[in-house]
């Protein structure tokens, strides 16, 4: 090789040795187990009735917030067995979730305002995946509204872009995956009770991600589903039941 093309070629060596590396991705494997959807909801309406009565409610207000691309519609199975099971369980009541706006906040603080005129009490946040985002954030911004957060598959620690769903996210938000439209400190801990659930069969989102560090959520639940599963299959309802009762007071 002459000399000046072995000078370039160190050159790129160094400066790409030096630069930042591609973040790591969950197993192409574990992402094609999100296949398992239809199957996760047919256990799911099969066993619903035994699911509620695993639930161990205290009457207190729920708020769901579906992942992204998600509807109303894709968190109603944890809805309906939460609130059989004891929980005053509500919907989002925004629709589709396409991404951040700069007014997302503030339209979940009048989802929250809304249920609070009808209990009275501070209201635990549930989120699925980018939901779980929304959740985290929310509860920094309003702190004294509301009584804890639990997310599922939710990146909030980490790379970004440590997952299969940031391009995703940015086509339809139009928004950079690291740069919100509102202010966000992702990895840091709301000040309220925050419990983690992650799942090593994940698929879409890194687990490290979505387990968090100490000192970024209070606690972390292993649960055996997919990032699909979350919120549709028995294990994944279960795992938030069991995620709410820990933030009993």
């Amino acid at each position: 090789m002459p000399p000046y093309v072995q000078a370039v070629s160190n050159f790129w060596k160094e400066r790409l040795a030096d630069g930042p590396r591609p973040a790591e991705l969950p197993s192409l494997n574990h992402l094609l187990g999100n296949l398992s959807l239809p199957f996760d909801l047919a256990r799911t309406r099969a066993q619903a009735v035994k699911l509620a009565d695993q639930v161990k409610g205290d009457g207190r207000p729920v708020l769901l917030i579906p992942g992204l691309m998600a509807s109303e519609r894709r968190m109603e199975w944890l809805r309906n067995i939460l609130t059989a099971g004891g929980y005053e369980a509500h919907d989002w009541g925004m629709g589709r979730n396409m991404g951040p706006r700069p007014d997302s906040l503030e339209q979940i603080d009048r989802r929250v305002d809304a249920i609070r005129r009808e209990t009275g009490a501070p209201v635990t946040l549930v989120g699925w995946s980018l939901g779980g985002l929304y959740a985290r954030e929310y509860a920094k911004f309003a702190r004294d509204k509301v009584g804890g957060v639990v997310t599922m598959g939710t990146p909030f620690s980490g790379d970004p872009r440590a997952n299969h769903a940031w391009r995703l996210y940015q086509l339809v938000s139009g928004v950079p995956v690291d740069r919100p439209p509102f202010p966000c400190t992702r990895e840091e801990k709301p000040p309220v009770p925050t419990v983690a659930l992650w799942s090593r069969r994940d698929g879409v989102i890194l687990p490290e991600c979505a387990k968090g560090r100490a000192g970024e959520r209070d606690a972390a639940i292993e649960v055996d589903c997919t990032h699909m599963g979350f919120a549709a299959a028995p294990e994944g309802i279960v795992a938030v039941a069991r995620a709410l009762e820990t933030m009993r007071g």
